[in-house]
């Protein structure tokens, strides 16, 4: 593996006591081909953020690798993301994800009731009250944030971000590989040179994949939407086409320069180490 690669695995805090159950076992299975660290995301929808400790704790007892646990800021207060900080110091976390996070339903605009509205704001917090002790990883969206009004309007937050101190960036799920590759372009442009890691979803549904790209703005091509469609009450023949695009999506990415690989694992090791074996990516270490 291209030591200055980064190659990580989300998850996300189980929701049942039947996925609680699950997630050692997966996480261990995951941590068999040694990714950098697991990010672990907060709840969806404007959620609060628990359980996301908590399953921090697990991914450091199950599998030894380092966590990163996303930390959202929208409707917060400056003293709640301050313990949040101290406590995950504490617990000698040394990489945050930071983001804004979704809007609750009620919210009228972008700008948030709260203390913190953008993830900038959240990025400038953390530099000033921890200065380098945490790398800080932020979100990208080539294909656009779908609550922006505009693509310039989208990349000038992105670019806040960095002018912010992040050091790197997640990107939101893809399966047009020249939208990645337009982004980094502008992102040369405007003289922004942290990593930009591509994030991938192993495609194992057709309706998972439709809501996914429905909910975040990503364009599934057309071709590959009609397939899906055609193969939906075929598990196995859908499971084998998925593969196929993803595969052919990440090697692209890979060499064409791409800094690495964010995995989105939806809590399954299954689909995320058939394409970890495709790639041909040897375990670390």
């Amino acid at each position: 593996m291209n030591s200055s690669r980064t190659f990580s695995f989300e998850l996300f805090p189980p929701r049942t006591p039947e996925a609680h159950a699950k997630l050692p076992a997966t996480i261990a299975q995951l941590a068999t081909v040694r990714p950098n660290y697991f990010s672990i995301t907060h709840g969806a929808g404007g959620s609060d953020q628990g359980g996301t400790y908590e399953t921090l704790l697990e991914v450091v007892k199950h599998s030894g690798v380092e966590a990163a646990p996303h930390l959202t800021c929208v409707g917060s207060t400056k003293a709640h993301v301050a313990a949040q900080l101290r406590r995950y110091r504490d617990a000698g976390v040394k990489r945050i994800v930071a983001l804004r996070g979704d809007l609750p339903a009620t919210a009228m605009s972008a700008a948030a009731p709260g203390e913190f509205h953008y993830a900038n704001e959240l990025v400038s917090f953390i530099r000033k009250e921890h200065g380098d002790a945490f790398r800080i990883e932020v979100a990208a969206y080539p294909e656009m944030h779908p609550q922006a009004a505009k693509p310039s309007e989208d990349f000038e937050y992105f670019r806040r971000k960095v002018e912010a101190g992040a050091d790197a960036a997640l990107t939101q799920l893809f399966y047009n590989a020249d939208a990645y590759f337009h982004f980094i372009d502008r992102c040369d442009r405007a003289g922004i040179k942290i990593p930009i890691v591509p994030g991938i979803m192993p495609i194992t549904s057709y309706a998972n994949t439709m809501r996914f790209c429905s909910g975040c703005g990503a364009d599934l091509p057309r071709w590959v939407r009609l397939r899906l469609e055609e193969l939906q009450d075929s598990k196995s023949e859908l499971l084998e086409f998925g593969l196929s695009v993803v595969t052919r999506l990440s090697k692209t990415l890979l060499a064409n320069g791409a800094p690495g690989l964010h995995f989105y694992t939806i809590n399954q090791s299954g689909p995320t180490l058939r394409l970890w074996e495709n790639l041909r990516l040897p375990a670390r270490g």
